[in-house]
């Protein structure tokens, strides 16, 4: 048998612990020198070495460590000689060399056993020890392997990283995961995670966290579609814009502090909270937070009128009592509810008035500007004149806070003032022309255009340049308005152009009441003999209803601007106003047939049409904004005036009471009758009509104590956080 001896030099007492293995006293006739000789180990004298030599060949020598039988399986592992040569000249102690007979094979069966031959190298630490001997171990592995048993363990190695590696990239996705689907980890997770990893779970595993699997899932809808949602142990989680779109709810992700909040809500539209009882000369509903002009259904302030020109049921714009009385209302609301503007006076024609700022006016060659005195105001103001071919006469403003320009103007022939705006867009400045003719509108690269009117005698001119700039800019053929991102940074100047007189020209904050008086001017202006405001625009309320030809009236239009009348006249005391509020009761007298407002339920309850349709829609929130105008009336008026506006407010709020019921689904609010009336599909009022229904219901709980209104209110705010009915 061939054989080959391994030879390993190391501390013996090491080895013989940790590796069971007795040690040789090598035969030698020359000292082994070790090239690394160990930390403490001094040089012997021959004698002593040639003495261990010779006791050496005579005799078997027993391991020395205690046990070493037991470990060996009971036998005496006998030890033979291996001569060593050292190298250098000196005496030393040689290392301990060991020869581990276990280890022999034959050569048919594992072939030639290769000598290793290792050197001895200064040990300092036990670390360094376990080194060695783990270097020592896998070259004896690699001696007794051959190469077939080679290619088996590197496949099973191979075959274990393919399989952890798909189990690292599992555990990255997880950082992919949303925020949502997290768990903050508790202490006990730590120390699990310190334990050796398991096994790969099989796809589809998304990511573990504390011990909880996420695994992707088909939800099956309804018998109809698949989505892909997600399980977290017994719980399923399904993409909230599918829940969003599913179940017609709201919601966003929004940061405090840093840190991210989901924050659900079952509807979108809050509710008004209100400060006192209703009464005529106060704030009407929650008309403060409404702002009628930046509507995208609103294509501008008429330059002429002062009111908004709707485009709600046509692109050509028109003028809609509704619109006009609810731009009124939330002007007169607001200067109520905000503190008062701040008001920067550029020019008066006054010498002594400490109002006026440092403005200087420009003058160039070929026009005129000068003091003069106007009989009719008892007061100086300016003339001015200026050829449309000229620069014109201008006023430097230089303000960048506030963007309501107001000023006294008469002309005595043709021209246009004109406002040039620094904006946020780069290049040249716009400039907006307000131009004595009655164009309604219009937009050239820069240049904004609004007729005023000839304005031949006296009349104040009040114009928010924010809202003028922006129509403009916007300005399409569609019924919106086109969104811009183009705001005004500074009013540059005034200029003038033409002949005529100006006075009093300031930039305010806010003009709340020159627009509310423009609303109600407008709607003693434009009131028909019949006491309505028709709306001259095709309305088409849905299938089923007969389409309302131009110049129909509406129960919400005559309301709402009773409600403005009634406060103009409270404000100022001139009869024009109350007058107008009171002719407004006709239409509600007049069947939706003959050309009004009144519709019958079940031939037993009157009730007044936002939409006199045929057959009748009786729309809920409309109805409800025609009885506040008559209170108004009635409690404004008094008891003789007011009578027959008292009788058909005390008669609609009969029907409303007994047909409130009727627009309650359990869930939410009814916007009309129309599923009644038609037997067609409900008309389910969107949020923020469900909201103004008890805004209104509200307000006339404030006036009549019934507890019908109480208990609704109750209700319907529940509806609002997802609180339904009980069923049965």
């Amino acid at each position: 048998m061939n054989t080959k001896a391994i030879n390993v030099c190391a501390r013996s007492e090491w080895l013989a612990k940790h590796l069971t293995i007795a040690p040789l006293i090598p035969r030698q006739t020359e000292p082994v020198v070790s090239s690394h000789p160990m930390p403490g180990e001094l040089s012997e004298n021959s004698e002593r070495a040639e003495h261990r030599a010779k006791r050496a060949e005579t005799q078997d020598v027993e391991p020395e460590r205690p046990g070493a039988e037991a470990a060996a399986g009971g036998k005496k592992q006998k030890i033979e000689r291996s001569a060593d040569s050292g190298e250098g000249g000196r005496d030393v102690d040689p290392p301990v060399c060991f020869f581990v007979k276990d280890l022999r094979r034959s050569s048919g069966a594992f072939g030639l056993l290769y000598q290793v031959r290792e050197v001895c190298w200064p040990v300092k630490n036990r670390d360094t020890m376990d080194v060695l001997v783990g270097v020592v171990t896998m070259r004896c592995l690699a001696a007794r392997v051959n190469y077939k048993t080679l290619i088996v363990i590197c496949a099973l190695f191979t075959l274990i990283t393919v399989l952890l590696w798909n189990r690292c990239s599992s555990d990255i996705s997880l950082r992919f995961l949303p925020r949502a689907a997290f768990v903050v980890p508790s202490a006990k997770i730590s120390s699990s995670q310190q334990q050796p990893p398991q096994p790969p779970e099989p796809p589809p595993v998304v990511g573990v966290v504390g011990g909880i699997k996420y695994e992707e899932i088909d939800c099956l809808v309804n018998d109809e579609s698949t989505i892909k949602g997600r399980r977290e142990g017994g719980e399923i989680y399904l993409p909230f814009s599918w829940v969003e779109k599913y179940f017609e709810v709201y919601g966003k992700v929004v940061q405090y502090d840093g840190y991210d909040r989901f924050e659900f809500q079952h509807s979108y539209s809050k509710v008004y909270a209100q400060r006192e009882p209703y009464h005529p000369e106060g704030v009407f509903m929650s008309f403060e937070g409404y702002n009628v002009e930046v509507r995208d259904r609103v294509k501008c302030i008429s330059g002429v009128e002062g009111v908004p020109l709707s485009t709600q049921w046509g692109p050509q714009g028109y003028f809609y009592a509704i619109q006009i009385a609810q731009y009124g209302l939330s002007h007169y609301s607001k200067n109520l509810t905000e503190r008062a503007p701040h008001v920067e006076v550029y020019d008066t024609a006054e010498e002594k008035d400490s109002r006026v700022s440092t403005a200087s006016w420009s003058v160039p060659k070929g026009c005129s500007l000068s003091r003069v005195h106007d009989k009719t105001r008892s007061t100086s103001v300016r003339s001015f004149s200026a050829a449309d071919s000229s620069e014109g006469v201008s006023l430097q403003l230089g303000n960048s806070k506030d963007f309501i320009l107001s000023l006294d103007l008469k002309f005595s022939s043709n021209g246009s003032v004109s406002v040039v705006l620094e904006t946020t867009e780069k290049g040249p400045p716009f400039t907006i022309h307000y131009v004595t003719n009655t164009q309604l509108i219009a937009f050239k690269e820069h240049d904004v255009t609004y007729g005023i009117g000839p304005r031949s005698s006296w009349s104040t001119l009040t114009r928010d340049l924010l809202t003028d700039l922006r129509k403009g800019i916007g300005l399409s053929n569609t019924k919106a308005v086109k969104a811009t991102k183009i705001m005004p940074r500074r009013v540059v100047r005034l200029v003038l152009h033409g002949r005529g007189f100006v006075d009093n020209v300031t930039i305010s904050t806010t003009a709340h009441m020159a627009a509310f008086f423009a609303a109600s001017d407008w709607l003693v202006r434009n009131q028909d003999e019949r006491g309505g405001w028709p709306i001259m625009v095709t309305r088409k309320l849905g299938e089923g209803f007969r389409p309302l030809e131009p110049g129909w009236y509406s129960a919400m239009a005559q309301g709402q601007a009773m409600s403005t009348l009634v406060r103009a006249y409270l404000l100022t005391k001139t009869q024009a106003y109350l007058n107008a509020a009171l002719k407004a009761v006709g239409p509600y007298k007049v069947p939706s047939a003959q050309h009004g407002v009144k519709a019958v339920f079940m031939n037993k309850y009157d009730w007044y049409e936002e939409y006199p349709t045929t057959p009748s829609s009786f729309v809920l929130n409309g109805f409800i904004y025609s009885l506040l105008g008559l209170y108004d009336v009635a409690d404004t008026a008094g008891e003789i005036l007011g009578r027959e506006a008292g009788q058909l407010f005390s008669r609609g709020m009969e029907s409303l009471k007994a047909m409130l019921p009727l627009f309650d689904t359990g869930s939410g609010s009814i916007y009309d009758l129309r599923h009644f009336m038609l037997g067609t599909a409900p008309n389910l009022a969107r949020w923020d009509y469900h909201t103004t229904h008890i805004n209104q219901l509200q307000l006339l709980a404030s006036i009549d104590n019934a507890p019908i209104f109480r208990d609704v209110v109750k209700r319907w705010k529940n509806y609002l956080k997802g609180i339904r009915a009980k069923h049965n």
